[in-house]
């Protein structure tokens, strides 16, 4: 059976005539033809037409007095003044409110969109400016090679210059040497003695702590020959450069609570010799041996009468090299008063010397006035190059 046959329908049963329950089933023998069926259409609903809906806007809200009316009254918006918590009653425990402020800055232009960006900033090549080259190393070789010619030729010139001038003129640094040394070795008879030895003498900052110190000649000794001036053992190292003539001469401070006494040993030595004694004195520190000591002197009637051997508290002896000279000084007090051991005058003078003569000032006494004198003895060989001070 085909498809068609199996889905066709039975024809539809009389309504007057009923099927009896035991009747079979009669089958047609042909085909029974397919109708289609129109789908049952239902009928459309109406409804009722919807209003059209207007938009309104929702009623305005009651005001405040009217939902609350036990409410404060609301602030005026004139007031310039605001008020950040409600004033106590009691006016001393209010807090006083800043007021605002009167004025708030400008922004800054600068910062606001609107500027302008600065020019290179975005999207334009910065400017490119060559780099400066300096001079090869070619050329810096040569620059240097001719700088050093010129100094060198000039040197040259020099050089043949003094050498043409120290012959013209028949002088060189030895004999101009000599000669000074020479001239140094006579002064004692060609010099006066006001010359040598001074009325008065200024020591500016030859005094304990810098202070300034003025010595007064009381006495001056004869110029006499070596004998009876020093120690025995001084004599003694001395001997070897001789003694020609022996200057010396006494002063005293403002105060005349102390003695001095400064002294020039003319030598017969030559400049070779008296570079030996020094290196000597240099050396073996002859100058601070205590048993090597000169003497004072004395002159009767002056505050220097009592100054003796047993009164000398400090002193000082320096072998010159562009002279022949030794000059030395030494000093006490004026009252006559004995000083067990004295000091050296180079360690007198230290910072921290708590030796009688070091608190005394002797130390300064005696290497301030040898000082001075030994300046004065070179300004009058050598004007243009010493000055007494």
């Amino acid at each position: 059976m085909s498809t068609e046959a199996r889905r066709a329908p039975f024809p539809p049963r009389p309504a007057h005539d009923p099927a009896p329950a035991d009747a079979e089933p009669q089958v047609e023998d042909e085909p029974s033809v397919f109708v289609p069926r129109r789908p049952l259409e239902r009928p459309r609903e109406t409804r009722p037409p919807v209003p059209e809906a207007r938009i309104t806007a929702p009623p305005p809200p009651p005001p405040a007095s009217a939902r609350f009316p036990d409410a404060p009254p609301a602030p005026n918006p004139a007031e310039t003044t605001t008020r950040l918590r409600p004033v106590p009653a009691d006016p001393e425990s209010a807090v006083p409110v800043p007021p605002p402020p009167a004025w708030s800055p400008a922004p800054d232009p600068a910062l606001s969109w609107n500027a302008p960006w600065p020019v290179g900033a975005f999207g334009q090549p910065e400017p490119y400016e060559e780099p400066v080259r300096g001079p090869g190393p070619l050329a810096r070789l040569r620059d240097r090679t001719g700088v050093a010619a010129v100094c060198v030729v000039l040197g040259l010139g020099l050089m043949g210059g003094a050498l043409a001038g120290s012959r013209l003129t028949g002088d060189d640094g030895d004999r101009t040497a000599d000669s000074g040394f020479a001239a140094a070795g006579s002064l004692w008879h060609n010099v006066p003695v006001d010359q040598i030895f001074p009325p008065t003498v200024r020591g500016t900052g030859a005094g304990p702590g810098g202070a300034d110190r003025s010595w007064t000649r009381i006495a001056v000794a004869p110029d006499t020959g070596c004998a009876g001036a020093f120690d025995p053992l001084l004599a003694r190292a001395l001997a070897p450069v001789g003694c020609a003539r022996l200057l010396r001469a006494t002063y005293t401070d403002a105060t005349q609570s102390h003695v001095t006494t400064v002294g020039l040993l003319f030598t017969k030595a030559d400049p070779a010799a008296m570079a030996g004694l020094a290196a000597r004195f240099r050396t073996e520190r002859l100058d601070r041996r205590t048993d090597l000591l000169p003497l004072p002197y004395a002159a009767k009637g002056t505050p220097a009468a009592g100054f003796g051997a047993k009164q000398r508290a400090s002193w000082t002896v320096s072998v010159l090299t562009d002279a022949p000279v030794v000059a030395f000084a030494v000093s006490g007090w004026a009252d006559g008063r004995t000083v067990d051991t004295p000091q050296p005058a180079p360690d007198a003078v230290r910072s921290g010397a708590t030796s009688a003569p070091a608190q005394a000032g002797l130390g300064n006494e005696a290497q301030g006035l040898a000082d001075r004198i030994q300046r004065r003895l070179r300004q009058t060989v050598s004007p243009a190059t010493e000055k007494p001070s």
